[in-house]
């Protein structure tokens, strides 16, 4: 009888339902932040590093979408690695997300203040620092969430301003290189005269900062009407999105601002190609856009991270006096949140946009490999499927995954695997992270 009586979630969710949902987890306008740094570190092929990226993620995106159907109810990296593989590398490929989660508010923090300066530069960047620091913690220490209907009417408002940018620069490509030869337009995919392959990986490997989040997926699919087919069509879908709408925006901004000439600066690079294109008012109506954008990504962000500290607390992998606190008034974690803002401000001073890009994308791809090779692990070892399309996606999204991680620079791969040696010692000291546990 309680088996009959149990509540369970209702599976209303469509194929496009989630489609739109994995675009508004991502946010339409993902790679214009990134396209300064990108830019310089493919020596203008930043279009390129685009799509190379896309297609790591499509294979790990087929990935993710089959690790859903074994585990419907899960859906993380965690888990997927910790079943398939060993609780310890699953362990170890949690602890890398958990990096993800503290610089996403770090990232977003040192960008909008950028971007805020654009606005007002009378201010300088550590007061616009401290000042959204403050302001993301106070939202989150009271609790406030952003709705789904909230961030659908974001995501079409970026949208619309990614159309008005594309045709002001549409107007201005055809006022001043209508008598251009096919080589121009061709030279944002490939010029011969910088066209290097490691350079091309470097920018690729923070160009996928773009696709983070695309996983997020796979977290409704007990809310999903045929989940074994639809999460991972959804999964593919919105990484094809993703990298056509991102291609088109830096495609048209490396046509209005060639490689070689230097930006005023180089975070918020694409609000100068904007102004460049449409003059001043284009160049405040996107640096605004963005901004807000950015703040709304940073404000999910220090939530989301201080629930997963909560989450690590309440379980006791963290101090559970600490961490697994609840605020008896807001039934907010209050100790993370004042944790996570410290972090953030801390962050913005020590480190560079590109470098935190870096570090998140550092955990990102450990993620991803764990996810494809847990992947090849069940269907093709542990179900014996040999056939080509089964084992095929997993390798390639593996192999062109650890590439990618290799050509990080130096500092981020340091720092990153400081942070995993720190959690190594973590879980050692609490040996069930590592043990293997009966089900």
């Amino acid at each position: 009888m309680a088996a009959d009586t149990e509540i369970r979630l209702k599976r209303s969710l469509g194929l496009w339902d989630l489609v739109i949902y994995g675009i508004i987890l991502i946010q339409p306008t993902a790679a214009l932040p990134l396209f300064g740094v990108v830019t310089q570190e493919a020596r203008g092929h930043a279009v390129t590093t685009l799509l190379v990226a896309m297609i790591a993620m499509l294979f790990t995106a087929i990935s993710y979408g089959r690790m859903a159907r074994v585990y419907p109810s899960a859906g993380s990296a965690f888990t997927y690695v910790g079943r398939e593989l060993h609780p310890g590398i699953g362990y170890l490929t949690g602890w890398s997300m958990v990096m993800d989660y503290l610089l996403c508010p770090i990232i977003c923090i040192i960008w909008c203040s950028k971007a805020a300066g654009n606005i007002c530069p009378q201010v300088p960047y550590w007061a616009w620092a401290i000042l959204l620091a403050v302001l993301l913690t106070g939202l989150n220490l009271r609790g406030i969430q952003a709705s789904s209907r909230t961030n659908a009417f974001l995501a079409a408002a970026l949208s619309a301003v990614v159309v008005i940018v594309l045709a002001v620069m549409a107007r201005y490509l055809w006022a001043t290189a209508a008598g251009a030869d096919a080589a121009f337009f061709l030279r944002p995919f490939y010029d011969p005269a910088t066209f290097s392959i490691p350079a091309v990986a470097r920018g690729t490997s923070l160009a996928v900062l773009t696709y983070v989040g695309f996983d997020g997926i796979s977290t409704l699919s007990e809310e999903v009407e045929n989940p074994r087919r639809n999460v991972l069509l959804a999964t593919v879908l919105t990484c094809l999105f993703t990298g056509i709408f991102s291609g088109i925006q830096v495609y048209a901004g490396q046509l209005v601002w060639p490689f070689g000439k230097p930006f005023p600066d180089l975070d918020t690079a694409y609000v100068y190609v904007a102004g460049k294109a449409g003059g001043a008012w284009l160049l405040q109506l996107v640096n605004f856009t963005l901004l807000i954008a950015g703040v709304g990504s940073g404000l999910g962000a220090q939530l989301a991270a201080a629930r997963l500290l909560y989450g690590m607390g309440r379980a006791d992998a963290l101090p559970r006096k600490f961490f697994g606190a609840l605020d008896p008034r807001t039934q907010t974690p209050r100790n993370n949140v004042l944790l996570l803002g410290a972090i953030a401000l801390a962050g913005a001073f020590l480190l560079s946009y590109q470098l935190g890009a870096e570090m998140m994308n550092f955990g990102a791809f450990i993620a991803f490999i764990g996810v494809n090779i847990a992947a090849l692990v069940h269907y093709s070892v542990r179900q014996h499927d040999r056939r080509w399309f089964m084992w095929l996606p997993p390798v390639l999204g593996s192999l062109i995954c650890f590439y990618i991680w290799l050509n990080l620079r130096w500092p981020a791969k340091i720092l990153g695997a400081v942070w995993l040696i720190a959690g190594t010692l973590y879980g050692l000291r609490r040996k069930s992270n590592f043990a293997i546990q009966e089900d």
